[in-house]
């Protein structure tokens, strides 16, 4: 990859960037986990928006490889937001939190890092803690 390598962002997210590069350097999604100020800590709705770029990687057929990093030079990803983490475990906005449960459904993701049929490579620059290692641990490849 050509550190000049330049990107489009595709989608608009809240905890995360997706771009897919342009130019000579066509063929790479770069999803990145954008919470700096928080290690780039999951929470219900990371792990959503990193589904849904994973799908889009996956079913675009321009794109061969995806890498997925952390925002900054501090963490890859510190494991779940243990700020938002309550009794009953993990707190999101969406439907399923409004009913009162909580959950961290990290292990969906999980999954499907697994069985995407791309490569799928982890650019880790600081931290991976707890389930940021587990996330870097299953992509096909760790930079």
């Amino acid at each position: 990859m050509n550190p000049g390598c330049e990107w489009r962002q595709i989608g608009e997210y809240r905890d995360i960037r997706l771009e897919v590069s342009t130019g000579e350097d066509v063929g790479i999604a770069k999803i990145t986990i954008n919470r700096p100020e928080k290690r780039n800590a999951f929470r219900p709705p990371t792990l959503f928006e990193l589904s849904d770029a994973l799908n889009y990687a996956r079913d675009d057929d321009s794109i061969g490889v995806i890498i997925l990093t952390g925002q900054g030079d501090w963490a890859f990803c510190s494991g779940g937001d243990q700020i938002i983490r309550g009794n009953d475990g993990y707190i999101g906005d969406d439907e399923v939190a409004k009913r009162g449960v909580g959950r961290l459904n990290v292990l969906d993701l999980q999954v499907q890092i697994r069985r995407t049929p791309k490569p799928v490579i982890a650019m880790v620059a600081g931290y991976a803690i707890g389930g940021g290692h587990v996330l870097h641990v299953v992509c096909d490849l760790t930079i």
